[in-house]
């Protein structure tokens, strides 16, 4: 929905909002937010409204460490958690510097970038997600005690699956904030969930998935459990996945879908490092249908890639290496950019692999390239891309690279 400051002003007069968060990510993907009292919404939309940056992570040091949010008046929502009486509402934000000059951390920004440079190129890319998360119960301080809060399996039910009401709770209070889930279940570890979410243009997708894991934790919180979106929470059990759905527009051929999907391919291991930018990451990858190898299939979850059973302008793309660390503005960044690089080359997409990677012999797995296997060589594997390089600014690139 589009508001213009007028009525956002008129909208916190006449609904009884005492608190607008302005929210931005630091640039791992982390959400925080300054509150700001309704008699400064002119100001804000006007000319910003100053913060210090210096303890951001990537935002600078001390010396000129001032920068000016913008909020965007398309992304209001109320915080259904809070207050009735004295509302509490929350808007995404731009960021600049005290001169007007964009802010080159603001991973948010280079997303509509890559959106507009999508759009110039004639293509308009939509994206859905899928979180897993775990539920651990709390001790009497509130503390993580990384006990699950259930031994259930995939997809049981009540009184197994302790986490439903959990979920039902969230997902009403997503779609109070204009985030609709599409499926809520029980995943395959103790304690484990996902819920998943209908498909979007790219800013709103990475959005919903920062308002998500918000969410999640506050509703998780409340009902006695911490939310844990870490890649690998528990030694021996899944992982935790970002499974990434995206599509393409205008779908006039398989070919373009094709292309799409080979220029990710193509660009996989230099992307790894923004797609799992934790050691933890690389414990999840290569088991519990979390993939080692670049390639792709139809349907099959071994893969790097799986196509999901759909047709026309349904069909779509599913990657399935990121993980909850992953900051969605990088990677829906990243992969506009990489299936830009495949359609206009027309990069060949190659045969599938219709086997189960997980069981096939080294004689198979020779065949494939591989994913970085640990958070140096993806590093290692991002410094020297051109393809990043071109995309990603050097500060950035530098604080994912250890630099």
């Amino acid at each position: 929905m589009k508001y213009s400051k007028e009525e956002i002003i008129q909208y916190a007069r006449e609904e009884d909002v005492k608190f607008i968060r302005l929210a931005f990510c630091d640039v791992f993907g982390r959400q925080k937010n300054i509150a700001i009292m309704p008699h400064e919404l002119a100001r804000a939309f006007d000319d910003g409204i100053a913060f210090d940056a210096s303890a951001i992570a990537g935002f600078g040091a001390e010396v000129f460490s001032d920068l000016l949010l913008h909020p965007d008046g398309d992304t209001l929502v109320p915080l259904p958690w809070r207050p009735e009486h004295g509302r509490v509402v929350q808007m995404f934000t731009t960021i600049t510097h005290p001169d007007g000059t964009p802010f080159r951390g603001d991973t948010r920004s280079l997303l509509r970038k890559a959106v507009e440079d999508a759009a110039c190129a004639g293509y308009e890319f939509t994206f859905g997600a899928e979180q897993e998360f775990y539920l651990f119960r709390l001790d009497e301080e509130g503390r993580s005690t990384k006990i699950p809060c259930d031994e259930a399996g995939y997809m049981d039910i009540a009184p197994d699956d302790r986490g439903e009401n959990v979920r039902r709770e969230i997902c009403l209070t997503l779609e109070q904030m204009g985030i609709y889930p599409e499926s809520s279940h029980h995943e395959e570890g103790p304690g484990q969930n996902e819920i998943d979410f209908r498909y979007s243009g790219a800013l709103k997708a990475a959005d919903d998935a920062v308002n998500f894991q918000r969410v999640v934790r506050t509703i998780a919180n409340r009902n006695g459990f911490e939310a844990d979106f870490s890649p690998k929470p528990l030694a021996g059990k899944p992982g935790n996945g970002f499974h990434i759905n995206m599509s393409v527009r205008p779908f006039d051929d398989i070919g373009t879908f094709e292309h799409m999907i080979a220029g990710i391919l193509k660009n996989a291991r230099a992307m790894s490092a923004f797609l799992n930018p934790t050691e933890d990451s690389y414990r999840r990858l290569g088991g519990h249908k979390a993939p080692a190898y670049i390639s792709w299939s139809e349907q099959n979850r071994s893969q790097l890639v799986r196509i999901p059973a759909a047709s026309g302008e349904y069909r779509r793309a599913e990657l399935r290496s990121p993980d909850p660390t992953a900051n969605p503005y990088l990677a829906f960044t990243l992969m506009i950019y990489a299936a830009l690089e495949g359609i206009t080359g027309r990069l060949s997409l190659g045969d599938p692999s219709d086997i189960n990677l997980y069981t096939a012999d080294e004689v198979v797995l020779a065949k494939y390239e591989k994913l970085p296997r640990s958070l140096e060589e993806a590093r290692s594997e991002a410094s020297k891309s051109g393809f990043i390089r071109k995309y990603i600014p050097e500060d950035i690139l530098n604080i994912y690279c250890g630099k």
